[in-house]
């Protein structure tokens, strides 16, 4: 008795480019799910593909910046294309529509003014602005990249990302750009100070992205522990308690992240 094959059965056949297609996918959403770059042997044996299959894929991804092939550690994980997508899609619609109310509540309960961003290669995107009034004029309108590594939101992520990760954005010198001549110019700087941010749990920022304002900012993870934002909150002066600035700031980021991982 012959067996009818369906529809999409039909498709692979006269397509041979469908197999490869979902083996690419298989690849990505499994490094996405990862907390750590993994050794390509680990893909194929955890997706059940052959391993000549998978440098060639991995390959064929890093060629176009959807992945990352850390050599030192002979390791594979996402690249900044990868950032890109996940970035349109949270610009279109979720972390947006859901930080939104908290980012305005956020601003409304310090009288200063609160944005929420996230990660876009090495830049900061922001997603969400809310200005306190009569505050002073900020850069981090709606749309507006920053880099990362001057920003508390960008230091908040930053932080959280595998430190494989962060090396391969940063790894020398020139890929440290300067807005007010202070802030990290070195990996070596940028790791000790990722290194302070995660010992204390939050980010702060002081006139490295304008000068004479300061910001705090806190991550927030999807239900990979994967940094998909920060809520970020901005003052000028001394003035102000950081601390109860960072506590605020990290209530909210907190909130989004339950409404995120739901």
């Amino acid at each position: 008795m012959s067996v009818i094959p369906d529809s999409d059965e039909r498709a692979r056949r006269r397509d041979p480019q469908v197999p490869a297609a979902e083996q690419t996918l298989r690849i990505l959403s499994y490094l996405a799910g990862r907390p750590a770059p993994v050794a390509a042997s680990a893909i194929a044996r955890e997706l059940a593909l052959p391993r000549s299959t998978v440098y060639h894929l991995l390959n064929t991804l890093a060629a176009h910046g959807f992945v990352l092939h850390f050599r030192d550690e002979q390791r594979w994980g996402l690249g900044t294309s990868a950032f890109e997508l996940s970035g349109g899609y949270a610009r279109q619609q979720p972390l947006a529509r859901l930080g939104r109310p908290l980012v305005a509540a956020l601003s409304d309960r310090l009288g200063e003014s609160a944005h929420l961003a996230i990660m876009s290669g090495g830049d900061v995107l922001y997603i969400v602005e809310e200005r306190a009034p009569r505050r002073t004029a900020l850069v981090t309108d709606v749309g507006v990249r920053l880099p990362a590594h001057l920003t508390a939101s960008g230091r908040a992520m930053l932080a959280a990302l595998p430190r494989e990760q962060v090396r391969a954005l940063y790894p020398s010198a020139s890929a440290f750009p300067d807005r007010t001549g202070r802030g990290p110019r070195t990996p070596g700087e940028l790791r000790e100070l990722l290194r302070e941010v995660r010992s204390r749990g939050y980010a702060t920022e002081d006139s490295e992205v304008a000068e004479g304002l300061r910001s705090v900012g806190a991550v927030v993870r999807d239900h990979a522990g994967w940094p998909v934002a920060a809520v970020a909150v901005t003052w000028a002066g001394e003035a102000l308690e950081e601390r109860m600035l960072a506590d605020a700031v990290i209530e909210t980021a907190g909130i989004l992240q339950s409404r995120v991982q739901r």
